[in-house]
């Protein structure tokens, strides 16, 4: 268990914490907007410093380090959400009598197990297609 902050709420790493702010932050338009004035203005004082060599170099050297950085808050972030989703998704299959718990673990298989079960639930929605079932498994009404 992760240690609990006064409020009750689990406590996250700082970079945690710094990560999901930067990708709330930057999932605003207007930051995307304040983004692009920066490239139009960039753009704009071109004649001013004579599309030098130094001109360019100060966007190309400055979206680099932004992107370099940025990859790592994204991946972060994209890791997070992914393993919450598959908690979520096991919770389902855990809750579900129906469902077959070899699936709990997926993401832990080979790409060769992974292939095979999915040929396996195509194999499955190709039938139930084929027999007019919906998607409750019930046959479908007939058409008047």
């Amino acid at each position: 268990m992760s240690p609990r902050s006064t409020s009750g709420a689990p406590r996250r790493s700082l970079f945690t914490r710094f990560a999901q702010w930067i990708s709330l932050q930057t999932g605003k338009p207007v930051v995307f907007a304040g983004a692009l004035g920066l490239i139009v203005l960039w753009g704009a004082s071109g004649p001013l410093f004579g599309f030098g060599d130094t001109w360019q170099l100060v966007i190309n050297t400055s979206t680099t380090i932004i992107t370099f950085l940025m990859v790592f808050v994204i991946q972060n972030s994209q890791n997070r959400d992914t393993a919450a989703l598959h908690i979520k998704i096991d919770e389902l299959i855990a809750a579900n009598g129906r469902a077959r718990r070899i699936l709990l673990d997926l993401e832990e298989l080979d790409d060769t197990a992974l292939e095979r079960i999915r040929r396996e639930y195509e194999e499955l929605a190709r039938r139930e297609r084929e027999s007019g079932a919906t998607a409750d498994g019930d046959p479908a009404p007939p058409d008047r």
